[in-house]
């Protein structure tokens, strides 16, 4: 069940509220968005006691039923817009954001280079895996803990926020130190144990779609996220494994206007990951924009052709300062900033 809170109540009214919920045997969810307080009350209602009840309460407004398996993501849960804060920005809201920084940290001087370039481009959260799931054990594999430094040193010499990758459980808290956003990859995306893990750092999370999961799957997901006492979930489409060979993925944007019907989570786009090929993102990323995304996820490199992992599908400094130029007729056509 859903509960509505009517605006303006004071924290004597919403404890109340909490209060019976958990006396009726169901375990609240507390929502906050701009305007009202929406708890998503988690429990069987064949063996519990209706929370229809609450109906008569004065700081209640409404009490609703959730159809859909995915109950704490879900638009009928939520029916406003969720936005996430991250450092001095807020993912989700008016302004239009652009991550952006290397598939993988290499170096100090790469990724302070890097970072650089991209925040004076207009980019607000630096990319960089430091873990990096590879699919072949002779590939490189990440820096480790010396990459999160290397990243958290970009951080506090741009004031960039940082978006990284956790890989495992036990890392959690260590990556959590290190990073602003928490990103969940597409080989990950239904490790559950993971999520929880990530969950319950309270970082905002940042969740891949996997490579052949279908948009419930991904939408049930996410749901371990806010079940586990974090509102604070971005979805991120990356491309599908599909028939067609001409790109490395297939990038599925038809994904903007189902999540935003379907979930308040905010989305967003990872053009790079999703063709594989540089040549390609300029493009995709102004779909993504005039379709109606919340952020990109772009990758950058001071000198693609030296990369150590996935060069093909990174931006130099100067394509990405062209393509931060060429969004902005887009951004300003979405009613963004």
């Amino acid at each position: 069940m859903i509960i509505v809170l009517k605006p303006n109540i004071t924290k004597r009214q919403e404890t109340a509220v909490l209060k019976e919920i958990r006396k009726l045997g169901y375990r609240p969810h507390v929502m906050r968005g701009v305007a009202r307080i929406v708890i998503g009350a988690i429990g069987d209602e064949r063996t519990h006691q209706s929370l229809e009840t609450l109906m008569t309460w004065p700081q209640v407004e409404n009490v609703m039923p959730v159809q859909r398996r995915y109950k704490l993501v879900s638009r009928e849960a939520h029916p406003d817009n969720s936005a996430v804060p991250v450092r001095n920005h807020t993912i989700g809201g008016k302004k239009f954001h652009v991550m952006a920084g290397p598939c993988s940290v290499e170096t100090e001087k790469q990724i302070l280079k890097t970072a650089e370039v991209v925040k004076a481009a207009g980019a607000t959260v630096l990319r960089g895996g430091a873990f990096k799931p590879r699919t072949s054990p002779y590939e490189f594999q990440g820096l480790g803990e010396k990459g999160l430094k290397l990243l958290d040193k970009a951080r506090k010499a741009t004031g960039l926020a940082v978006v990284t990758e956790l890989l495992s459980e036990q890392d959690a808290d260590l990556v959590a130190e290190y990073t602003d956003i928490i990103q969940i990859g597409t080989r990950n995306a239904q490790n559950f144990q993971l999520l929880i893990a990530a969950a319950k750092t309270g970082k905002p999370i940042l969740l891949k779609r996997g490579l052949s999961m279908k948009i419930e799957e991904w939408l049930l997901a996410g749901e371990y996220v806010l079940a586990n006492e974090n509102s604070n979930l971005m979805f991120c489409e990356r491309g599908i494994r599909t028939f067609e060979s001409y790109t490395r993925n297939t990038l599925d944007l038809s994904t903007i206007p189902i999540i935003k019907q379907e979930s308040h989570c905010p989305i967003v786009i990872d053009p790079s990951q999703g063709a594989g090929r540089a040549d390609l993102v300029i493009a995709l990323c102004k779909g993504a924009v005039a379709m109606g995304a919340d952020a990109l996820l772009v990758e950058v490199h001071p000198h693609p052709a030296e990369a150590w992992s996935d060069g093909a599908q990174q931006l130099t400094p100067e394509q990405f300062a062209r393509l931060m130029h060429e969004l902005q007729p887009f951004i300003r056509a979405a009613g963004r900033e």
